[in-house]
């Protein structure tokens, strides 16, 4: 009895300790919502009056809308390409036995591990020589180079609990090997690959060290415009584009987080 009431009390301090570090972490972030609705045009907290001004000029403002729709259209093409590649790494990585195959995985993380201002650096010099410097094509490229280790982690993750003898039946059954990917491995690995691709969009819609370096006047991505409001501007209309982005991606990531779940306790 007594064991048992130490554990709940344990639990209740466990509980309370980790709630009061999410709100230590989250608090900061969130002062941006209310500086986002004040009525003056500088960083006052807490505002003294309230307006929506600032989020008006975000959408009327052509800088700002542009970038947005830049950062989509990276994040969503970074999400196609880094997904099919990392998804493509793990089964390889995770499958087959070749020397060199630790050097080969190592150089595939090497993104995350490695400062991104050193990765900008040498991937500027190369798409300097290649012209892809403010090109669609450098940013998905270079962005998939960044996001391509979150989709291999996940997706190595799922592959450790997968069953092979799945496929090896759906062989015996006379499915090809494609048949046997699409009907039978890809959707066991559907909670990896999700993560994956959120956490390739995330990469890609968050990054700003690398997009500096292969920006141009006519690409800008949201962060890189934010970056400059924040160093030539007193414009609370970042505190409107800031607090956009976090509702974005805590939806994106509530979402994807109940998707997953359910398709665990489903499988």
């Amino acid at each position: 009895m007594r064991s048992g009431m130490s554990a709940r009390v344990w639990r209740w301090v466990l509980w309370t300790f980790c709630a009061l570090v999410a709100v230590w972490l989250v608090a900061p972030s969130l002062v941006v919502v209310p500086l986002s609705f004040t009525d003056k045009a500088s960083f006052n907290f807490p505002p003294t009056g309230w307006s929506t001004r600032w989020y008006g000029n975000f959408f009327e403002d052509s800088s700002w809308s542009d970038a947005l729709l830049a950062s989509l259209r990276v994040g969503l093409l970074v999400v196609v390409v880094a997904t099919a590649s990392g998804t493509a790494a793990a089964l390889a990585l995770s499958r087959s036995a070749f020397r060199g195959q630790q050097v080969v995985r190592g150089l595939l993380l090497a993104p995350m591990i490695a400062p991104v201002i050193v990765v900008a650096v040498g991937i500027y010099a190369v798409f300097l020589r290649a012209h892809l410097l403010g090109t669609t094509f450098g940013f998905v490229l270079a962005h998939s180079v960044l996001a391509l280790p979150f989709v291999i982690i996940p997706v190595t993750a799922s592959l450790q609990g997968f069953d092979r003898r799945l496929e090896s039946a759906a062989a015996i059954c006379g499915a090809t090997r494609a048949a046997t990917f699409r009907q039978v491995t890809l959707p066991l690995l559907v909670p990896g690959v999700v993560s994956g691709a959120l956490f390739a969009f995330v990469t890609s819609f968050d990054e700003v060290v690398m997009s500096l370096f292969i920006q141009s006047p006519y690409l800008q991505t949201l962060p890189v415009r934010m970056f400059s409001s924040v160093t030539r501007d007193t414009d609370p209309t970042i505190a409107a584009a800031a607090t956009l982005i976090l509702v974005f991606t805590t939806v994106t990531t509530t979402v994807a987080s109940a998707f997953v779940t359910r398709r665990n306790r489903a499988v």
